[in-house]
């Protein structure tokens, strides 16, 4: 499995590199059209080889989706957190209660209680 990881990575870095050799000629990336910079007065701009655009587009998407489903998966996160405290509790008390249970009673006889 680990040989078809190293195969797949192998092909994708040859495949990126190879996109980005054919699309080495640079574009102007605006921030707003240009009727409405005149209208504001300024427009920021900024010319990129056209690879950079869509590998940046690509990476942009992946951080976007990955904060997205980190935002949206906080509520499970804060339930099993909340869950693992009750765990925890519920597993103090059971050990208070065998020993409350196995008080007086012989050593051995209050683990073979224990484990059973």
């Amino acid at each position: 499995m680990r040989y078809i990881r190293y195969a797949f990575l192998a092909a994708l870095g040859i495949i990126l590199v190879s996109v980005s050799l054919a699309n080495r000629q640079m574009v102007e990336l605006k921030l707003m059209p240009d009727a409405l910079a005149e209208l504001l007065g300024f427009n920021f701009s900024a010319s990129l080889p056209l690879f950079l655009v869509v590998l940046g587009g690509v990476v942009a998407g992946l951080i976007i989706g990955f904060l997205w489903e980190w935002l949206r998966e906080h509520k499970h996160r804060r339930d099993a957190t909340v869950k693992q405290g009750e765990v925890r509790k519920l597993e103090r008390e059971v050990k208070r209660l065998k020993k409350k249970q196995n008080e007086g009673q012989d050593d051995v006889l209050a683990l073979l209680d224990e484990a059973s």
